[in-house]
């Protein structure tokens, strides 16, 4: 592979805490920015702390900080403060999530910095947006997914539960990096940079998707269906003679497929009860209960591979420990070495796949590990913050 990575070249600072700032300034590591993360002195990132479950580093801080540079700095100081400076004066982009009104106090906002740094690229992640009744309040995922709604319509009929993921976050930080690189291919052509907001809670309600069609146009709120979807049937997990698999129909070619060429009875592709998406949607416990009835004289195996002959969608439902064991990562190559200070660990690459060059996983940081090496950059010699970190 020889290929140039694509933000070779590109410089991000990062002020970043916990998932949404740090998965976004992850990917652009990824994609070869260099990124400097400022963390506080003695403490940094407060996810480094959430556990301690990967060779003694946190779980959440080897996932999200790959790649960067950790600096120490006391933004308070004013040392502190005129190395941040001139950091963000030599860069591409600033990034933050920190909370509501603190780059203010600092003077690192976005109007202040691109007074002098035009070209520069700031983008301010925050739990509610600038403006509106909840723009002072602190956010965090969990709070969002309920805000958002999207607690309302996951889980069970009985039991309302966030996403076992920080979706919100992840869907902060996504579109954080997305709005990097348009911002950056737009300065291509205009020479201009930008200050671009990104909230999680925006970002959540976005990924509210059609339940929230389905209230503004339907007038109802969808129920909580835990595995089988409001809209689609038959869509669920389906018990076979040793587990489960789950089926998911998209449209009525599927139906008669399915049980024309897995079950064998065509009789039902048109029956008028369930020949439509709409009508099996309506008669939902008739056709979960004839599938089920079917699914399980099969074994889990047995049924997963004729599924996939017939090109139903399935999938079996498994555990995180058969997902690091899963052949689709193996037999892809998906696994590489990161270094740590704890020592070597596996990750998996990242999802973006160019085929002229490898994105690079690069070390996870130590916490002020680069802080000497950034001050001697800027021609500034170590201080007690540096050795404090």
């Amino acid at each position: 592979m020889t290929g140039v990575l694509p933000l070779e070249g590109i410089t991000v600072v990062a002020l970043e805490q916990a998932v949404a700032g740090p998965l976004a300034t992850r990917h652009l590591a990824d994609l070869g920015a260099r990124v400097i993360k400022i963390e506080r002195p003695g403490e940094g990132d407060f996810a480094r702390h959430y556990d301690h479950a990967v060779h003694g580093l946190a779980s959440h801080f080897v996932w999200l900080n790959r790649g960067k540079e950790s600096i120490a700095l006391d933004l308070k100081s004013e040392h502190g403060a005129r190395v941040a400076r001139e950091l963000i004066d030599g860069a591409d982009v600033f990034l933050h999530n920190t909370a509501p009104g603190v780059v203010e106090r600092l003077g690192l906002d976005g109007p202040t910095l691109r007074a002098s740094h035009p070209r520069l690229v700031v983008v301010n992640i925050s739990g509610y947006g600038t403006s509106g009744p909840r723009k002072d309040r602190k956010a965090y995922d969990m709070l969002i997914q309920a805000e958002s709604g999207m607690v309302s319509v996951t889980g069970t009929p009985d039991t309302p539960t966030k996403t076992g993921v920080p979706s919100a976050d992840i869907a902060a930080g996504l579109y954080s990096t997305i709005s990097v690189m348009s911002a950056l291919f737009r300065r291509e052509r205009t020479g201009e940079g930008a200050v671009v907001d990104v909230s999680m809670f925006d970002s959540a309600v976005e990924w509210m998707g059609h339940p929230l069609y389905m209230q503004l146009y339907g007038g109802r709120q969808i129920p909580r269906m835990g595995l089988s979807h409001a809209a689609i049937a038959p869509y669920d997990a389906y018990p076979t003679k040793d587990g489960q698999v789950l089926i998911g129909v998209q449209n009525d070619r599927g139906w008669r497929a399915l049980v024309t060429e897995v079950f064998g009875h065509p009789e039902h592709a048109d029956d008028p009860r369930l020949a439509t998406n709409v009508e099996r949607v309506r008669h939902r416990d008739e056709c979960d209960a004839l599938v089920a009835g079917y699914t399980s004289t099969w074994t889990t195996t047995e049924l997963d591979e004729r599924l996939a002959e017939v090109g139903i969608p399935a999938a079996q439902i498994n555990s995180t420990a058969a997902l690091v064991e899963h052949p689709q990562l193996a037999e892809r190559d998906r696994w590489r070495p990161v270094e740590t200070e704890a020592g070597e660990i596996r990750g998996v690459l990242p999802p973006m796949t160019f085929r002229d060059v490898e994105l690079p996983m690069g070390a996870v940081p130590a916490l002020g590990e680069h802080t000497t090496a950034i001050l001697a950059e800027l021609g500034l010699g170590a201080t007690e913050e540096a050795t404090d970190a």
